[in-house]
């Protein structure tokens, strides 16, 4: 049977398919999460509650952070496997580090 839940995975250069399915299947983790919070949000009926909201939005947090993580040590391995030379891997790696300053 066929997981419908998660999106295509398109073959490409970016990522290697068993990496796009990790990180999606990661992503869906944290979208349940999220669609936890709202629920413990919407009943939330006296303060403690809020407590539980609070775990419940770090963990979401911590998971996304984690694939994000994730996402960039998938990309170096699999960008610079693609190299063609010793410039080209820095050039590829010069990437991928800007992209972990500007978004990190």
């Amino acid at each position: 049977m066929a997981d419908t839940s998660l999106p295509k995975v398109v073959v490409g250069t970016a990522l290697t398919p068993e990496q796009k399915k990790d990180l999606l299947h990661r992503l869906a983790r944290v979208e349940g999460q999220l669609r936890g919070v709202q629920k413990l949000i919407s009943l939330a009926a006296v303060p403690s509650d809020c407590d539980g909201v609070a775990q419940q939005l770090a963990a979401a947090r911590k998971a996304l952070d984690r694939s994000f993580v994730n996402l960039l040590t998938s990309s170096m391995t699999t960008h610079t496997a693609g190299a063609t030379s010793t410039a080209d891997a820095a050039e590829r790696a010069k990437h991928l580090a800007s992209m972990l300053d500007k978004f990190a």
